[in-house]
C-alpha cells in the first residue's frame, strides 16, 4: 500500500481538450511537496474502429508524452511519471484515487453548458465517488485571487475548512471563508458559528490571511457568483442535507457553474473542531 506521503496528485488524461489542466496540476504538485503521476485510459473498442489499430495507440503515447512535458515546464524536477491503462477511464480512475492524494480531471466544458445539469458527466461521477479529493479543472486559467471555501456548519465542511486552509498556506494567498445565511436563519448567530470554526483552525496557520463573511442568499447562487473572483473554490461534497445523493445541491451548482476550479474535499478522516 502507498504511504500517505507518497500519494501522487493523480491526472486522468482524456483527451487533447484536457491537456490545460496539466500544468494545474503540476502547480498542485509542487505545491504540496508530492509526485505527479498522469493516467490515460485506453480503450481498445476504440482503436479498432479506427482506420488502424496502432494509430489510437500511438496517439495515446503521445497525448502522454506531450502532458509529460507540459509538467515539466512548471517545474523540471518535478518527478513525473506515466501509463496507459486498458479499460474505461471512470473505473479505471476511481480505482486509483484510493491510493492518490488528489485527483486532478477536466470539467468536460461543463462550465460553460449553461442550464444544462450534465449528472452523468465523468467530472461529476469522480466528485462524487472518488476516495480522495477532487480538483476539477476549468479551460481558462483562473484569476489570482482568494482561495474560497464554502463553510455551512457541518461536519465534512469543516474537513473542507481545514482542507483549504492548508491549500491557502501552500499557495501564499489569502482565505475568504464564506458562511450563507438563510431566510430562517439569524446573521449574528451564524456569523459567530463561522468565526469561532475558523479561529480553531487559524491558530494553527496564523502565516493565512483570512476573511470571514456571511451572506444573505441562496447558498448555490452566492458561492457560483463569488467564485467569479476565486483562484480556486474549495467545497464538501455535502451539507447536511439527508434527501441528496452523494453531491449536496452547492457542490453541484459549483461543478456545473462555476467559472474557477473546484475542490470537492471528500475521502477525510474526521476534522471538525471540537465543540463546533
Amino acid at each position: 500500500m502507498t504511504a500517505a506521503t507518497e500519494r501522487p496528485v493523480l491526472v486522468g488524461l482524456g483527451s487533447d481538450r484536457n491537456l490545460a489542466m496539466v500544468p494545474l496540476a503540476a502547480q498542485e504538485a509542487v505545491t504540496h511537496g508530492r509526485p505527479l503521476h498522469l493516467v490515460h485510459a485506453f480503450d481498445w473498442r476504440t482503436a479498432f474502429e479506427a482506420e488502424t489499430v496502432a494509430a489510437p495507440r500511438d496517439e495515446a503515447e503521445d497525448l502522454l508524452a506531450r502532458a509529460n512535458d507540459l509538467a515539466r515546464d512548471v517545474e523540471p524536477e518535478l518527478t513525473v511519471t506515466g501509463e496507459i491503462v486498458e479499460g474505461p477511464r471512470i473505473p479505471i480512475l476511481l480505482r486509483r484515487s484510493q491510493q492518490a492524494f488528489l485527483l486532478v480531471v477536466g470539467d468536460g466544458g461543463m462550465g460553460t453548458c449553461g442550464d444544462c445539469v450534465p449528472s452523468e458527466a465523468p467530472a461529476v461521477q469522480f466528485a462524487a465517488q472518488a476516495s480522495c479529493p477532487v480538483l476539477v479543472t476549468r479551460r481558462e486559467p483562473p484569476p489570482q485571487g482568494p482561495v474560497l471555501i464554502g463553510v455551512d456548519g457541518s461536519p465534512s465542511s469543516y474537513q473542507a475548512l481545514e482542507w483549504a486552509f492548508e491549500c491557502t498556506k501552500r499557495r501564499g494567498s489569502r482565505l475568504l471563508a464564506l458562511r450563507v445565511v438563510e431566510p430562517d436563519e439569524e446573521d449574528e448567530e451564524i456569523s459567530r458559528q463561522l468565526v469561532e470554526a475558523v479561529d480553531r483552525y487559524a491558530s494553527r496557520y496564523r502565516e493565512v490571511p483570512v476573511e470571514c463573511h456571511t451572506i444573505r442568499g441562496a447558498p448555490e447562487t452566492v458561492l457560483v457568483e463569488q467564485s467569479r473572483s476565486a483562484q480556486v473554490t474549495v467545497v464538501a461534497p455535502r451539507g447536511d442535507e439527508p434527501g441528496r445523493g452523494m453531491l449536496g445541491a452547492v457542490a453541484q451548482a459549483l461543478l456545473y457553474h462555476a467559472p474557477s476550479p473546484v475542490i470537492i474535499v471528500r475521502g477525510m478522516t474526521d476534522t471538525a473542531p471540537q465543540g463546533a
